[in-house]
């Protein structure tokens, strides 16, 4: 095939030179952001001219930083531990503690933040209205870009596409995006066809005495509520909550899914729980939470395979998935970690 002359193509040697530059440097191209990028609640937000640190203003952003951008990531909200670390990056999974901007125990006050000269600032979880004034004021204080992503697990593909744009890393925010929708596509798929007389009582246990639960619409139980899990203390709105063991006995689960291993290891032989039918039918099962949690805590994409372990837990039949398979493939993919058998096993045992 002969060649053509820049008059031919219709290309001037301007734009030839130019091309030429991008073939010969696809990453340098891949990782220059928009200057100007609609986050999660409309709001523009006007970019440097490159992304090199971003601050997390709490733990879901974290999260979703470093499975996308993990060298972006300037540090933690709260410094990870050593069972946790083992199943992140060197280098990173130890970078320092930097506080938190929102939720409970926020730490980072806006001097420590200019401090470490951060070219963004990234949130996500809630997008409510406190949330958005939060981002304008600590935007209009510092002069840092501030963008605020919608955390609901049905927003995680989104969520991606825009994280890629406003650091540069559009196509792996679309490799990561994609298992998010294939995996929300298929839990949905499948529960789609439960009747609801085939769901059994399910009872979120927190705390190290299980009392502690999340009412319907808590972003704790968010995991609960996509797949259509029937909470058994849904029917009332609202957040985390403690309640009664007489109220736990009135509801008497069928399953009980936790988060702490001293409510899971002690539930069996404690007086107060053994005419619960989920305790009775050995059905009590300890959430994975290495080197993050599962199901909740925090609430990120860590619960992307959440959705796999809840529905092998809860409807075995539908979900009959080798879980360790899952484990390797997710910790490969989003946290850039091979793992062992011996990690695996750990992991699924929800042990730290």
């Amino acid at each position: 095939m002969g060649l053509t002359s820049p008059e031919r193509s219709g290309w001037s040697r301007r734009e030839l030179l130019l091309a030429a530059g991008a073939a010969a440097c696809p990453l340098a191209w891949a990782q220059v952001a928009p200057p100007e990028v609609v986050d999660g609640v409309n709001r523009r937000i006007r970019l440097p001219a490159k992304v090199q640190r971003v601050f997390p203003a709490g733990p879901p952003a974290a999260i979703w930083l470093y499975t996308l951008a993990p060298d972006l990531l300037i540090g933690w909200p709260r410094a990870n531990r050593a069972a946790e670390r083992e199943f992140l990056l060197p280098g990173v999974g130890d970078r320092p503690e930097v506080g938190r901007l929102t939720g409970r125990g926020n730490s980072a006050n806006l001097e420590q933040v200019l401090a470490l000269r951060p070219d963004l600032i990234v949130d996500a979880g809630s997008t409510r209205q406190t949330f958005v004034e939060l981002a304008d004021r600590v935007q209009a204080q510092t002069g840092i870009p501030y963008a605020l992503l919608d955390g609901r697990l049905e927003a995680v593909a989104e969520g991606y596409r825009l994280l890629g744009a406003l650091t540069g890393r559009a196509e792996r925010a679309a490799e990561l995006g994609a298992y998010a929708e294939q995996t929300l596509r298929t839990v949905r798929q499948r529960m789609a066809g439960v009747a609801s007389s085939d769901q059994p009582r399910v009872y979120y246990a927190r705390g190290p005495e299980g009392l502690q639960t999340g009412l319907g619409g808590s972003i704790n139980v968010e995991i609960m509520d996509f797949m259509g899990i029937r909470n058994v203390a849904g029917g009332v709105p609202g957040g985390l909550v403690n309640v009664s063991m007489e109220q736990v006995l009135a509801w008497d689960p069928e399953v009980i899914i936790t988060i702490d291993q001293i409510f899971a290891q002690t539930v069996r032989s404690n007086p107060l729980w053994r005419s619960v039918t989920a305790v009775k039918s050995g059905r009590v099962h300890l959430s994975p939470k290495l080197p993050f949690g599962w199901v909740d805590f925090p609430p990120s994409v860590n619960r992307l395979p959440g959705l796999w372990w809840l529905g092998h837990k809860v409807h075995p039949a539908l979900f009959p998935e080798d879980l360790g398979q899952i484990t390797r493939e997710f910790y490969r993919l989003f946290y850039q970690v091979d793992v062992t058998p011996e990690q695996v096993a750990r992991v699924l045992a929800g042990r730290t």
